[in-house]
């Protein structure tokens, strides 16, 4: 996995968030392309997408603060703020200026993609192409609200409740038991993450936990309250947008109509398509995303 690229972990000063180390990946050649993962993953999800696209562009794959390796501050601050998607994509903004690049493409997936929104909003001047993978807008999620998805998501519901209720039940049962639950609701087959399993999780340990779960409590309210506001203001994507889900998972089988929600919240008309997969579109059909990818950047 990752042959040629470098390794590293930074501490990023994220003024009003709290501090984070981030750890990542770079390497390739090109235009700068920032990778973002999901829950419960880390930066590894993107191994096989990274490795082909790498003689294409400059790729950096992260982890978020609080999953993976990297480490954000335990305490999630007032209103959860610390582990809102605007303190997240801070993190990755000040970690691309670091590396030397004040405007880049990026590409996100679940909280990645949430959090690349964020960045796409926050910042639409160092974002020149957006991919999203496998999300609804937050907003739209919150205020359209339906009964499979709630039954799907029992997660969301789960670690969004006060501390330290979840904390203490996800710590108290085996990270792979839970990884194995988490990763192959709707009864998808684990096949496509038998390469990033055992790293999934080793990284399940009670600093991941603490910081998902304030990632998920953030979700409805202090994230919610941004994108409300954003909505108000009528503050869209303003650059390209490419949206690619899974037939298979939530986003295609309950939600539906998905170009048409998220040109709600674009400047420009979105484009992509479903998958015929489930949700981890980057590890089960990694050669359709490539494609896309390649065409769309």
């Amino acid at each position: 996995m990752f042959s040629n690229f470098k390794k590293e972990k930074i501490t990023i000063k994220n003024q009003g968030y709290g501090k984070a180390e981030i750890t990542f990946r770079h390497g390739g050649s090109g235009e700068p392309l920032l990778l973002l993962h999901g829950n419960p993953m880390s930066h590894i999800t993107w191994h096989k997408i990274a490795d082909e696209l790498k003689n294409n562009f400059y790729i950096v794959a992260a982890d978020l603060r609080g999953y993976g390796e990297s480490v954000g501050p335990e305490d999630g601050g007032k209103n959860h703020m610390n582990y809102s998607f605007r303190a997240m994509a801070n993190d990755q903004i000040n970690l691309m200026k670091i590396l030397g690049y004040d405007k880049f493409s990026l590409v996100g997936h679940d909280r990645g993609a949430r959090t690349a929104h964020r960045m796409a909003l926050d910042a639409s001047d160092k974002i020149k192409k957006l991919a999203v993978f496998d999300i609804m807008p937050n907003r739209h999620i919150w205020t359209v609200q339906k009964k499979g998805w709630s039954i799907s998501k029992w997660h969301w519901l789960l670690m969004m409740q006060p501390y330290d209720l979840p904390e203490k039940m996800l710590s108290s049962i085996p990270a792979d038991y839970y990884m194995k639950k988490k990763l192959s609701k709707r009864g998808a087959s684990l096949d496509f993450c038998k390469e990033t399993f055992d790293e999934y999780v080793k990284c399940f340990n009670y600093k991941t936990i603490r910081g998902s779960c304030e990632d998920y409590r953030a979700s409805p309210s202090c994230d919610l309250d941004m994108d409300n506001i954003d909505y108000e203001k009528k503050n869209k994507i303003s650059c390209p947008l490419l949206v690619l889900w899974g037939n298979k998972s939530d986003t295609g089988k309950v939600w539906g109509d998905v170009l048409n929600v998220w040109e709600n919240y674009s400047v420009s008309k979105p484009i992509g398509e479903g998958l015929d997969c489930g949700h981890y579109l980057q590890e089960e059909k990694p050669k359709e995303c490539i494609n896309w990818l390649k065409k769309f950047l």
